[in-house]
Protein backbone atom coordinates (compact mmCIF):
# COMPACT_ATOMS: atom_id res chain seq x y z
CA UNK A 1 0.00 0.00 0.00
CA UNK A 2 0.79 3.59 -0.20
CA UNK A 3 0.75 5.70 2.69
CA UNK A 4 1.46 8.81 1.20
CA UNK A 5 1.63 11.42 -1.78
CA UNK A 6 3.68 14.40 -2.37
CA UNK A 7 2.27 17.40 -4.73
CA UNK A 8 4.18 19.44 -7.27
CA UNK A 9 4.99 21.97 -4.90
CA UNK A 10 5.88 19.22 -2.08
CA UNK A 11 2.76 18.75 -0.06
CA UNK A 12 2.37 15.41 1.33
CA UNK A 13 -1.02 14.24 1.62
CA UNK A 14 -1.79 11.06 3.30
CA UNK A 15 -3.73 8.09 1.14
CA UNK A 16 -6.56 6.41 2.66
CA UNK A 17 -7.87 2.95 2.45
CA UNK A 18 -11.34 1.79 1.72
CA UNK A 19 -12.79 1.39 5.35
CA UNK A 20 -10.99 4.95 6.07
CA UNK A 21 -12.96 6.49 3.04
CA UNK A 22 -16.36 5.07 3.42
CA UNK A 23 -15.73 6.97 7.22
CA UNK A 24 -14.75 10.05 5.39
CA UNK A 25 -17.67 9.92 3.44
CA UNK A 26 -20.06 8.89 6.13
CA UNK A 27 -18.85 11.86 8.75
CA UNK A 28 -19.34 14.20 5.71
CA UNK A 29 -23.35 13.44 4.94
CA UNK A 30 -24.51 12.14 8.43
CA UNK A 31 -22.62 14.95 10.58
CA UNK A 32 -20.88 18.27 9.26
CA UNK A 33 -21.45 18.26 5.52
CA UNK A 34 -20.85 18.39 2.44
CA UNK A 35 -24.05 16.15 1.53
CA UNK A 36 -23.53 13.60 -0.90
CA UNK A 37 -25.48 16.00 -3.47
CA UNK A 38 -22.89 18.40 -3.29
CA UNK A 39 -19.70 15.78 -3.29
CA UNK A 40 -20.75 14.32 -6.83
CA UNK A 41 -21.53 17.98 -8.14
CA UNK A 42 -17.42 18.71 -7.24
CA UNK A 43 -16.60 15.73 -8.66
CA UNK A 44 -18.82 15.65 -11.48
CA UNK A 45 -17.23 19.73 -12.73
CA UNK A 46 -13.80 18.98 -12.12
CA UNK A 47 -14.16 15.69 -14.01
CA UNK A 48 -15.59 17.97 -16.88
CA UNK A 49 -12.67 20.63 -16.62
CA UNK A 50 -10.05 18.18 -16.28
CA UNK A 51 -11.35 16.48 -19.45
CA UNK A 52 -11.23 19.87 -20.87
CA UNK A 53 -7.86 20.38 -19.72
CA UNK A 54 -6.60 17.18 -21.68
CA UNK A 55 -8.76 17.95 -24.64
CA UNK A 56 -6.86 20.87 -24.95
CA UNK A 57 -3.36 19.97 -24.02
CA UNK A 58 -3.65 17.43 -26.06
CA UNK A 59 -6.09 19.13 -29.11
CA UNK A 60 -8.14 16.53 -29.20
CA UNK A 61 -11.72 16.61 -30.50
CA UNK A 62 -15.14 17.11 -28.41
CA UNK A 63 -16.15 13.78 -28.28
CA UNK A 64 -16.34 12.09 -25.28
CA UNK A 65 -17.45 8.70 -24.31
CA UNK A 66 -18.46 7.94 -20.81
CA UNK A 67 -19.44 4.73 -19.14
CA UNK A 68 -21.37 5.49 -15.73
CA UNK A 69 -21.74 2.64 -12.77
CA UNK A 70 -25.10 2.67 -10.83
CA UNK A 71 -23.42 4.48 -7.87
CA UNK A 72 -21.21 7.29 -6.56
CA UNK A 73 -18.98 7.37 -9.27
CA UNK A 74 -21.25 6.84 -11.92
CA UNK A 75 -22.90 9.84 -10.67
CA UNK A 76 -19.83 11.65 -10.94
CA UNK A 77 -19.67 10.63 -14.71
CA UNK A 78 -23.20 11.65 -15.32
CA UNK A 79 -22.78 14.99 -13.93
CA UNK A 80 -19.61 15.49 -16.37
CA UNK A 81 -21.47 14.37 -19.08
CA UNK A 82 -23.91 17.82 -18.32
CA UNK A 83 -20.91 20.18 -17.73
CA UNK A 84 -19.20 19.20 -21.02
CA UNK A 85 -22.80 19.50 -22.73
CA UNK A 86 -22.80 22.86 -21.08
CA UNK A 87 -19.52 24.28 -22.36
CA UNK A 88 -20.05 22.64 -26.26
CA UNK A 89 -18.69 19.28 -25.82
CA UNK A 90 -20.37 16.21 -27.40
CA UNK A 91 -20.58 13.57 -24.64
CA UNK A 92 -22.78 10.22 -25.30
CA UNK A 93 -23.15 7.97 -22.12
CA UNK A 94 -23.80 4.37 -21.65
CA UNK A 95 -25.03 3.36 -18.50
CA UNK A 96 -23.67 0.07 -16.76
CA UNK A 97 -27.48 -0.81 -15.52
CA UNK A 98 -29.57 2.09 -15.48
CA UNK A 99 -32.57 -0.14 -13.42
CA UNK A 100 -29.98 0.03 -10.58
CA UNK A 101 -29.30 3.37 -10.26
CA UNK A 102 -28.92 4.74 -7.01
CA UNK A 103 -31.58 8.27 -5.59
CA UNK A 104 -28.35 10.50 -6.21
CA UNK A 105 -26.88 9.13 -9.54
CA UNK A 106 -30.73 8.97 -10.79
CA UNK A 107 -30.91 12.72 -10.07
CA UNK A 108 -27.64 13.24 -12.35
CA UNK A 109 -28.93 11.42 -14.97
CA UNK A 110 -32.92 13.28 -15.17
CA UNK A 111 -31.12 16.51 -14.68
CA UNK A 112 -28.58 15.24 -18.04
CA UNK A 113 -31.44 14.08 -20.00
CA UNK A 114 -33.66 17.46 -18.99
CA UNK A 115 -30.37 19.38 -20.44
CA UNK A 116 -31.24 17.23 -23.78
CA UNK A 117 -27.91 14.73 -23.10
CA UNK A 118 -27.59 11.35 -25.06
CA UNK A 119 -27.63 8.18 -23.83
CA UNK A 120 -26.58 5.06 -25.76
CA UNK A 121 -27.03 1.53 -24.87
CA UNK A 122 -23.56 -0.64 -24.90
CA UNK A 123 -24.46 -2.39 -28.15
CA UNK A 124 -23.77 0.58 -30.24
CA UNK A 125 -20.33 1.84 -28.90
CA UNK A 126 -18.60 0.35 -31.90
CA UNK A 127 -19.67 2.39 -33.94
CA UNK A 128 -18.77 5.39 -32.05
CA UNK A 129 -15.02 6.78 -32.37
CA UNK A 130 -14.37 8.85 -29.46
CA UNK A 131 -11.32 11.38 -28.66
CA UNK A 132 -11.90 10.67 -24.54
CA UNK A 133 -13.06 7.74 -22.75
CA UNK A 134 -14.06 8.14 -19.03
CA UNK A 135 -14.26 5.31 -16.85
CA UNK A 136 -16.93 6.04 -14.30
CA UNK A 137 -18.20 2.67 -13.69
CA UNK A 138 -17.31 1.71 -10.05
CA UNK A 139 -15.27 3.51 -7.68
CA UNK A 140 -13.55 2.52 -4.24
CA UNK A 141 -16.58 0.51 -3.10
CA UNK A 142 -15.39 -2.35 -5.13
CA UNK A 143 -14.86 -5.65 -3.34
CA UNK A 144 -14.24 -8.40 -5.96
CA UNK A 145 -13.95 -9.45 -10.17
CA UNK A 146 -16.37 -6.78 -11.92
CA UNK A 147 -19.40 -8.34 -12.97
CA UNK A 148 -22.70 -8.39 -15.18
CA UNK A 149 -21.85 -5.70 -18.03
CA UNK A 150 -19.01 -4.46 -16.46
CA UNK A 151 -16.25 -6.90 -17.87
CA UNK A 152 -17.51 -6.44 -21.56
CA UNK A 153 -16.98 -2.33 -20.93
CA UNK A 154 -13.59 -3.02 -19.34
CA UNK A 155 -12.62 -4.74 -22.30
CA UNK A 156 -13.59 -2.21 -24.74
CA UNK A 157 -12.44 0.66 -23.23
CA UNK A 158 -9.04 -0.66 -23.22
CA UNK A 159 -9.20 -1.61 -26.60
CA UNK A 160 -9.85 1.88 -27.91
CA UNK A 161 -7.12 4.31 -29.12
CA UNK A 162 -8.59 6.80 -27.31
CA UNK A 163 -7.28 9.47 -24.19
CA UNK A 164 -8.74 7.29 -20.95
CA UNK A 165 -9.14 8.76 -17.43
CA UNK A 166 -10.73 6.80 -14.61
CA UNK A 167 -12.62 8.73 -11.93
CA UNK A 168 -11.32 8.20 -8.18
CA UNK A 169 -9.72 4.65 -9.08
CA UNK A 170 -9.61 2.67 -12.49
CA UNK A 171 -12.77 0.16 -12.38
CA UNK A 172 -11.53 -3.32 -11.70
CA UNK A 173 -8.50 -1.88 -9.04
CA UNK A 174 -9.06 -2.72 -5.24
CA UNK A 175 -8.43 0.80 -3.66
CA UNK A 176 -6.98 -0.35 -0.56
CA UNK A 177 -4.04 -3.27 -1.88
CA UNK A 178 -4.12 -2.19 -5.78
CA UNK A 179 -4.91 -5.58 -6.39
CA UNK A 180 -7.00 -6.68 -9.69
CA UNK A 181 -9.28 -9.78 -9.16
CA UNK A 182 -10.75 -9.66 -12.59
CA UNK A 183 -10.85 -7.32 -15.24
CA UNK A 184 -9.85 -3.75 -15.18
CA UNK A 185 -9.30 -0.47 -16.81
CA UNK A 186 -5.90 0.51 -18.08
CA UNK A 187 -6.31 4.61 -18.27
CA UNK A 188 -3.64 7.44 -19.38
CA UNK A 189 -4.66 9.26 -16.49
CA UNK A 190 -6.89 8.92 -12.78
CA UNK A 191 -8.49 11.66 -11.11
CA UNK A 192 -8.61 10.65 -7.82
CA UNK A 193 -11.53 12.14 -5.05
CA UNK A 194 -11.04 14.06 -1.73
CA UNK A 195 -7.62 12.01 -1.23
CA UNK A 196 -5.66 9.65 -3.04
CA UNK A 197 -6.48 6.02 -2.30
CA UNK A 198 -3.37 3.33 -1.07
CA UNK A 199 -4.09 1.23 -4.13
CA UNK A 200 -3.57 4.48 -6.42
CA UNK A 201 -0.05 2.84 -7.99
CA UNK A 202 0.68 4.61 -10.76
CA UNK A 203 1.50 1.51 -13.18
CA UNK A 204 -2.44 0.46 -13.34
CA UNK A 205 -3.46 4.00 -12.91
CA UNK A 206 -1.63 6.07 -15.40
CA UNK A 207 -0.50 9.73 -14.27
CA UNK A 208 -2.50 10.61 -10.71
CA UNK A 209 -4.46 14.28 -10.26
CA UNK A 210 -6.62 14.78 -7.22
CA UNK A 211 -9.60 16.40 -7.42
CA UNK A 212 -10.77 18.85 -4.07
CA UNK A 213 -14.78 17.77 -3.81
CA UNK A 214 -15.44 20.21 -1.02
CA UNK A 215 -14.94 18.07 2.00
CA UNK A 216 -13.15 20.09 4.79
CA UNK A 217 -10.50 19.61 7.17
CA UNK A 218 -12.88 18.69 10.07
CA UNK A 219 -14.38 16.01 8.59
CA UNK A 220 -10.51 14.42 8.61
CA UNK A 221 -10.02 15.30 12.26
CA UNK A 222 -12.70 13.54 13.20
CA UNK A 223 -11.74 10.39 11.41
CA UNK A 224 -8.16 10.67 12.85
CA UNK A 225 -6.37 11.84 9.46
CA UNK A 226 -3.71 13.92 9.74
CA UNK A 227 -4.31 16.93 7.02
CA UNK A 228 -2.97 19.64 5.86
CA UNK A 229 -4.77 21.43 2.52
CA UNK A 230 -3.18 20.71 -0.49
CA UNK A 231 -4.61 22.44 -3.31
CA UNK A 232 -3.96 26.15 -3.01
CA UNK A 233 -5.81 28.14 -5.74
CA UNK A 234 -6.23 25.13 -7.42
CA UNK A 235 -9.00 22.28 -7.53
CA UNK A 236 -7.25 19.70 -9.72
CA UNK A 237 -3.64 19.06 -8.57
CA UNK A 238 -0.81 16.12 -9.75
CA UNK A 239 0.40 13.94 -7.23
CA UNK A 240 3.11 11.00 -7.08
CA UNK A 241 3.38 8.21 -4.43
CA UNK A 242 5.40 9.56 -1.20
CA UNK A 243 9.13 8.22 -1.74
CA UNK A 244 10.95 8.83 1.95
Amino acid sequence: MIEKFITGNGIVIPAVTKEQMIEVDRVAVEETGPNLFQMMENAGRNLAAFIMRVAKEKALGKSVLIFAGTGGNGGGGICAARHLLNHGYEPLLVLSNESKLQEVPGFQLHVYRAAEGKVIQFNEVDSIKPDIIIDALIGYSLTSAPKGTVPDMIRFINSSKAVTISLDIPTGVLATSGETPGAFVKPDYTLTLALPKTGLYPDKCGEIFLADIGIHKNVYERCSIKYAAPFMDEYIIPVKPFVH
